[in-house]
């Protein structure tokens, strides 16, 4: 071969390997993560989401990149990591509870976003409807106020003779606010009193169990991530009080609560990469559906029914999806 012909036949080589290397990271797509509670919470729901992308034929480092946030259910971190996402040019971001979906909404209204976790997008505002979402805003909406009824009787029916009922929610979480209001119409209609205790941080958590003691027989507390986040210190409380507690999320029992009922967010995160498969091809958010979830945990702890001197019936338990000893 000749010295000219050489030299053009591996110019030629490099000039595809750099073309191939370039195609490559074009089609590198990112997918911004905000996570509204601790890395810890979304331990489970992060891996059953990665598991489906890539089933999906998504693969972190090789056509996707992921970038995770977490808030730590602070709102003003919500909006500090939805302006970032907003920087970094991501092309579709995953956000958990109603502040973060707010906050992503606000900072981006081009950007796809999809809902992994929201308790009711349209009485919120975030989408038109259901079937027809609108604007940039898709994913599952976890109808925590249609369950609250729900959750009520099973904890009515765990405490006989319950009487007054506390709840407790973050005053700054519209959906959480929204599913005391329906858990207050739920106990009246149940004959029930209701003491109603509004958190804003932290602090007001010791507080709140100080003013119910000897006042209510039960406990509902409203999910939502500064709940989450704070949520050994609440079940401490809990127990102190020998408090029947029920929470919306698993999340609470596998770290000592006593009970949860509520959809299984693991199967809300892998049908959530669903979402972000269809948009990362080319689909519009204002053109898919949000969807609602087909699958709740009825999860009780037993250990903890037994350290606040509560005893759960056999035909109780056999209705558990899963019983922590």
């Amino acid at each position: 071969m000749r010295r000219r012909e050489f030299i053009a036949l591996v110019g030629s080589a490099l000039s595809f390997s750099f073309a191939a290397r370039a195609q490559q990271t074009a089609k590198l797509r990112t997918i911004g993560i905000l996570g509204a509670s601790t890395a810890s919470v979304f331990t489970q729901r992060t891996s059953a989401f990665l598991q489906r992308l890539h089933e999906l034929g998504w693969i972190e480092g090789r056509n996707v990149a992921i970038e995770y946030r977490w808030a730590e259910g602070n709102t003003e971190r919500m909006s500090e990591i939805a302006a970032e996402f907003v920087r970094l040019k991501v092309d579709v971001i995953i956000a958990d509870g109603t502040a973060g979906v707010v906050a992503v909404q606000r900072a981006s209204s081009a950007i796809p976003i999809v809902m992994a976790v929201v308790a009711d997008p349209v009485g919120i505002g975030l989408v038109a409807s259901l079937a027809r979402p609108g604007g940039n805003v898709t994913g599952l909406s976890t109808q925590q106020t249609d369950v609250a009824g729900k959750r009520l009787e099973l904890l009515r029916e765990l405490v006989p003779g319950l009487r007054w009922l506390a709840t407790m929610a973050n005053a700054s979480a519209a959906g959480a606010m929204m599913e005391m209001a329906e858990v207050e119409v739920a106990a009246r209609t149940l004959g029930l009193g209701v003491l109603t205790f509004e958190i804003q941080r932290a602090e007001d958590i010791a507080p709140a169990f100080e003013a119910l003691k000897d006042r209510v027989e039960a406990l509902y507390v409203c999910g939502d991530p500064l709940m989450s986040t704070n949520r050994t210190r609440i079940i401490t409380l809990a127990q102190t009080a020998r408090l029947p507690t029920i929470y919306n999320f698993r999340d609470y029992v596998e770290a000592g609560g006593l009970m949860s009922y509520g959809p299984n967010f693991p199967d809300l995160y892998r049908r959530a990469a669903d979402f972000v498969d269809k948009i990362l091809r080319g689909a519009k958010p204002a053109e898919i559906p949000v969807e609602q979830p087909t699958k709740f945990d009825l999860v009780i702890n037993l250990k903890t029914a037994k350290a606040i001197g509560l005893t759960i019936p056999q035909v109780f338990l056999a209705r558990a999806d899963e019983v922590i000893e």
